[in-house]
């Protein structure tokens, strides 16, 4: 008996939710290692969806590498959690900027043959579509598709209005250093990307270098810095590969209300984590805290690919349309509508799952 219920109207599609309820009950050990999934068949009947749905599902269970279909004997579940353990205990004896989130190489860009066959489509699709100019924050596709995707893999709920389109992290800082230009300083991690320096003070702005613990931020430092925007990559930071922990994150919260001031999250690699535990993003910790969320595309699909975003907490949305919202979007229109498109057919999720069980696998071996 399966006791799924698949909501409408929560703008998650069913395929998604159904994924999500299988996988959580295969960590749960409802379904143990090498246990039969139901049928295809069993389950659409008894949750109320069609075979295709389904059938969408287990293929993501599968790239995910929680299951493995069997010719046919079914599908057989495959993820056991000492083997996630093993590969955590190994990643703690790594040197520091040598995790196993800095396992790279050209299999994990985007796969060629899905890429054109998606730019062929936004041809066909779109037309001369692809001649206008983008609206100044990024076209409605693609930040209506950024929202759900970020809802449904990140916890985040935002509306379109807060996304903001550019070419890359580096430009993304430098609206940021606009905005804030007035408060003249920003507390960064040291060590940290040196772009992040480099662009703030191109903008005129100090940089107030906080060290780095094994855990996040000193906090002797954070309490001693006068600046009142903080620049942080709670995920992996660059070079040192640190990860803030709970307790560190909530410490950042609190340092960002009690004195009414910005906190900058940085999360380039968080989707090319291990970990079967999604990273707790700052974004979605607190509401009443002021957090921009950033993130590029050019880590996940392709370093040509110069496409980020930037995600403003509703309270500065007005601030910056004020500020900044008269400039133009650095990305061409016509890689907008492909990025939106590759979103909205799980092309780019499945390429996340599949790069990620890869790494899971190079770890264990």
């Amino acid at each position: 008996m399966i006791n799924y219920v698949i909501e409408e109207g929560t703008g998650t599609p069913a395929y998604m939710q159904l994924y999500q309820l299988l996988a959580d009950d295969i960590v749960k050990n409802v379904y143990p290692y090498a246990c039969k999934l139901p049928s295809k068949r069993v389950i659409a009947e008894e949750t109320g969806v069609s075979v295709i749905t389904v059938e969408h599902a287990i293929e993501l269970l599968i790239e995910e590498g929680y299951a493995e279909s069997r010719e046919r004997s079914g599908v057989f579940v495959t993820y056991r959690n000492e083997d996630f353990l093993g590969a955590k205990q190994q990643t703690k004896v790594n040197r520091i900027g040598d995790t196993a989130s800095s396992v790279s190489s050209d299999s994990e860009t985007f796969p060629f043959p899905s890429l054109a066959k998606t730019m062929r489509k936004v041809l066909l699709d779109y037309g001369e579509r692809i001649l206008t100019k983008s609206p100044n924050h990024g076209c409605p596709e693609l930040r209506d598709e950024i929202c759900r995707y970020l809802a449904r893999s990140r916890g985040i709920v935002v509306e379109p209005e807060q996304v903001i389109i550019g070419s890359g992290a580096e430009y993304l800082y430098g609206l940021i250093a606009q905005m804030f230009a007035e408060d003249r300083t920003v507390a960064i991690e040291n060590p940290s990307y040196s772009k992040i320096e480099d662009v703030y003070e191109a903008m005129g702005l100090t940089c107030d270098k906080l060290t780095l613990a094994a855990d996040g931020i000193s906090s002797e430092e954070l309490n001693k810095t006068k600046a009142r925007v903080l620049h942080v990559t709670p995920f992996n930071s660059y070079p040192s590969g640190v990860t803030a922990d709970i307790s560190k994150k909530l410490e950042y919260i609190r340092w960002a209300r009690n004195r009414d001031g910005i906190l900058i999250e940085d999360n380039y690699d968080s989707e090319l984590t291990v970990s079967r535990k999604v990273e707790t993003p700052l974004f979605s910790m607190d509401e009443e805290a002021k957090v921009i969320y950033l993130n590029s595309f050019s880590k996940t699909l392709a370093p040509s690919m110069r496409i980020g975003y930037m995600i403003l907490p509703a309270s500065l949305v007005e601030d910056f349309n004020a500020k900044l919202g008269f400039y133009s979007c650095t990305v061409p229109i016509f890689d907008q509508y492909v990025l939106a498109e590759l979103l909205k057919s799980g092309d780019f999720e499945r390429h996340i799952n599949r790069v990620r069980r890869n790494r899971r696998r190079k770890l264990t071996k």
